[in-house]
């Protein structure tokens, strides 16, 4: 074991000036990185999940800044430089000759390119298109739905507010309503959640709207049930996967769903502004295309990627995100996030200033948590972290939270989360005494 942890970090650290060589020993010490990550899966998740010195070797794999302490990874994740290499490297080759490089060359590889995104989806290539981010998947599925003046939407007031502002304009566009339901914070009941959206439903519900993993708070919505529900009453269901997808859960095909929308600039690690639809095979032909599409009605998924002249060099480096995810896999990455997440709150959480504003097992949560102080808005929270401890976090207020979003990653060290307790340990003693619970 010893000798497996030593090799691997000296093949990882010597990628540390891989930004600095010739295009040909960067793809070298590309190759020679993720051979050394494949030897991870040798190891069992729940013992990679706390070794810090295997985890070191991992964060020289990323360009982050040394001066930041960067806890809103929720938002968009930094890349390793295999990646950043890649898009370089693709950039520069389409720049030779646009028209030929990008067309004829690099538009190629979105074929094999479908199936590595398929692989880790678990469905069938045919089944998933590339685009841009979870928003323009998901519009392209609530945009696309065939849905009249009277038809009923079930959704969350926790979903996000792009899918939102979707929904509230098909509502005014087109007349179908919304049903909205609510969930308590930190809820760690499977049955409950469920119940929610089922009462929520009416024989005119045709679609429901699920959120997996949320975006304000980090709770994590089973689909399964729900959507298995769903069927029974022919009701068709869309998941917003944008923060579960490499992150908690990615295989689609298991939640049930009809209908699925993602960014892989997140927790995939993808370069930024990518994303991946998927689409149940049945469900293409009567799925319309957001961008035109010369057959509309087709039952190819392709006919999702009609989006003209975009930059290839981001799409095609996803496939250097996916090996580096796969390298590390997938239940040792969840591992990690929720053992991140798990030691900072720990610290925490008893103090009867600071309130824990995300469930805290690993069925209903990963990484992304949020936390607040009694008698400190949001606002304040998240401009004294940086101020004060140089820590980059994100302010939630909505609906009933009122809270700062922390979001580690795989690259995260533990002393830097040592100063977020300290941070937040500072804050709620200044307050004066009082239970938030």
């Amino acid at each position: 074991m010893t000798n497996l942890r030593r090799s691997f970090l000296k093949k990882l650290a010597g990628t540390s000036g891989a930004l600095s060589l010739t295009p040909l020993v960067t793809h070298l010490r590309a190759e020679e990185l993720s051979e050394s990550l494949l030897q991870l899966n040798q190891l069992p998740a729940e013992e990679v999940a706390s070794d810090e010195d295997l985890w070191r070797g991992i964060q020289q794999a990323y360009t982050v800044s040394p001066n930041i302490i960067n806890l809103n990874n929720g938002g968009v994740s930094p890349q390793p430089k295999i990646v950043q290499d890649a898009v370089d490297r693709y950039y520069h080759l389409s720049n030779e000759a646009p028209s030929y490089y990008m067309w004829r060359i690099l538009d190629q590889g979105r074929e094999s390119l479908r199936m590595k995104l398929a692989d880790v989806a678990g469905c069938s290539p045919e089944e998933v298109a590339i685009n841009r981010n979870a928003t323009e998947a998901l519009d392209t599925i609530i945009f696309g739905l065939d849905l009249k003046e009277g038809d009923e939407v079930v959704l969350s007031k926790y979903d996000y507010p792009n899918m939102i502002s979707a929904y509230k304009q098909r509502a005014k566009r087109d007349g179908i309503k919304l049903n909205w339901i609510t969930l308590d914070i930190g809820m760690e009941d499977e049955e409950a959640i469920v119940n929610r959206y089922l009462e929520a439903i009416t024989p005119k519900t045709k679609f429901i709207h699920i959120t997996q993993l949320m975006n304000w708070s980090g709770q994590i919505v089973p689909p399964q049930k729900i959507c298995t529900e769903a069927r029974k009453r022919g009701i068709r269901t869309v998941v917003d996967g944008a923060h579960a997808f490499a992150h908690v859960d990615s295989n689609i095909p298991k939640l049930g769903c009809d209908y699925y929308g993602t960014s892989l600039h997140k927790w995939l690690c993808a370069p930024f502004g990518t994303g991946m639809i998927y689409v149940k095979k049945e469900n293409i032909a009567d799925l319309w295309p957001l961008i035109p599409d010369h057959a509309p009605e087709r039952d190819d998924i392709r006919k999702f990627e009609s989006l003209g002249t975009r930059s290839f060099a981001p799409e095609q480096a996803i496939g250097q995100a996916i090996d580096f995810h796969n390298a590390i896999g997938a239940e040792r990455k969840r591992a990690r996030l929720h053992y991140l997440k798990r030691y900072w709150v720990d610290q925490v959480k008893d103090h009867p200033n600071i309130q824990i504003n995300s469930p805290l097992s690993s069925e209903f949560s990963g990484a992304l948590c949020n936390v607040g102080i009694a008698g400190m808005d949001a606002v304040d929270i998240n401009s004294r972290l940086f101020k004060e401890y140089k820590i980059h976090a994100s302010p939630v207020k909505w609906e009933a939270l009122n809270g700062v979003r922390i979001t580690p990653h795989v690259y995260t060290k533990i002393k830097d989360l040592d100063r977020l307790v300290t941070a937040l340990l500072t804050f709620a003693g200044e307050q004066p005494k009082q239970t938030m619970r």
